[in-house]
C-alpha cells in the first residue's frame, strides 16, 4: 500500500519507472480530486495541480519533462457538485479541459478549450500524440491531437461512449472501453443522461483499434462493466477491471485477456474493489487502486505488486 487514506486512484508510471502520478481527494484537502506525484515506494508525495476545481486523468510525457491532466478550474475554482445518484450510478461529465505543465505543476498551459468534457488523456510512446475523450461533436468519442494541442482528429464516431484510451507500447494500437447502445430504451437513456452531462457506465466492453482509428474490433463480450484497460508489455494481452463475477455489480477485480478476446484469466479475487491497473515500464510490477485495507469505508488507495507470470 502506497497511500493511506482518502480516495486515491488512476496511478500511472513515468516512462523511467521512477515516479507515479495520480488523482486523490485527501483528508483535509480541497474536497475533490487533485493531481499528485510520488515515488514508487510512496515517498515524495507532492501536489502538482492548482488546488482549484476538480482534476482527473493525469499522465507523464515519455521524456518526463511534462505532465498532462484535466481540470475544471477554468470553469470555476470550486469543486463541481457530484452527480445525483437518484438516477442510479452515473459518472459526471464535468467541464474539464486538458492542461500540460512541468512535472512540478509550473508553466501550466491549456491544450483544449471546447465547451463540455475533454478528459481521459494519455500520450503515445513517442510523445507526439495525445488521445482523449470529448463531447465536442455531441457524443462521447475518442480524439487524437498533437502534443501541443493542435491538429485534432476524431478517431471514433459510433453512437455511445468511447473512452479511456491507452496506446500499446509500440504506439501502433489503442485500447479503450466502449458501449454502443442498440436497444431503443438504452439509447434514449444514454442520450437523456448525456444532455445532462452524465453517463451510465453499467455495461462496457474492451475494444482495440489502430492508432489512426481504423481496424476497430471488440475484444470482450461480457455482460458487465469492463473498464480501465491497459496493454501487457508483450503487446498481445490486455489487463482490465471488471465486475463480471459479482452478481451485485459492486466489486471489481483485475483480469487478463488476449487482444483477440481469447484466454480470459482472473488476476485478483479480493472482496473489495481493484481497478486502474498499469504495468511498470519494465513489466516487473503492477500498480493499481483498491479498497482493500481501508481505514474507513470507501477509502481507495494505490497499491504496488510484483508481477509474476
Amino acid at each position: 500500500m502506497l497511500t493511506h487514506g482518502g480516495e486515491n486512484a488512476e496511478a500511472y508510471w513515468s516512462a523511467d519507472g521512477r515516479q507515479l502520478i495520480f488523482q486523490a481527494t485527501r483528508p483535509g484537502g480541497t474536497g475533490c480530486d487533485q493531481i499528485f506525484t510520488m515515488n514508487p515506494d510512496g515517498s515524495g508525495l507532492r501536489m502538482v495541480s492548482t488546488g482549484k476545481g476538480r482534476t482527473t486523468c493525469a499522465y507523464f510525457f515519455p521524456a518526463g519533462d511534462r505532465i498532462i491532466y484535466s481540470s475544471t478550474h477554468r470553469a470555476g475554482a470550486e469543486c463541481p457538485p457530484p452527480p445525483d445518484f437518484r438516477m442510479g450510478y452515473v459518472w459526471g461529465l464535468f467541464e474539464y479541459d486538458i492542461f500540460a505543465a512541468d512535472p512540478d505543476g509550473g508553466h501550466l498551459r491549456q491544450l483544449t478549450a471546447t465547451p463540455g468534457y475533454d478528459a481521459e488523456a494519455t500520450i503515445s510512446p513517442d510523445g507526439r500524440t495525445i488521445v482523449f475523450t470529448s463531447v465536442r461533436a455531441g457524443d462521447l468519442d475518442i480524439y487524437a491531437m498533437d502534443a501541443d494541442g493542435g491538429n485534432v482528429r476524431r478517431l471514433t464516431s459510433e453512437v455511445g461512449y468511447d473512452g479511456g484510451p491507452f496506446f500499446s507500447r509500440d504506439g501502433k494500437q489503442i485500447v479503450f472501453r466502449a458501449r454502443h447502445p442498440t436497444d431503443s430504451a438504452e439509447l434514449a437513456d444514454y442520450r437523456r443522461l448525456l444532455a445532462s452531462a452524465l453517463v451510465r457506465p453499467g455495461q462496457l466492453d474492451i475494444w482495440v483499434m489502430n492508432a489512426d482509428g481504423t481496424g476497430k474490433r471488440q475484444v470482450t463480450d461480457i455482460a458487465a462493466a469492463n473498464f480501465a484497460p491497459f496493454f501487457h508489455p508483450d503487446g498481445q494481452r490486455i489487463i482490465f477491471a471488471s465486475n463480471v463475477h459479482d452478481p451485485s455489480g459492486r466489486n471489481f477485480d483485475l483480469y487478463l485477456v488476449r487482444s483477440d478476446g481469447s484466454g480470459l484469466e482472473r488476476v485478483t479475487s479480493h472482496p473489495e474493489f481493484d481497478g486502474f491497473p498499469m504495468f511498470s515500464p519494465d513489466g516487473r510490477q503492477l500498480v493499481f487502486a483498491s479498497n482493500r485495507g481501508a481505514a474507513r469505508p470507501g477509502d481507495t488507495n494505490v497499491f504496488l505488486a510484483d508481477w509474476v507470470e
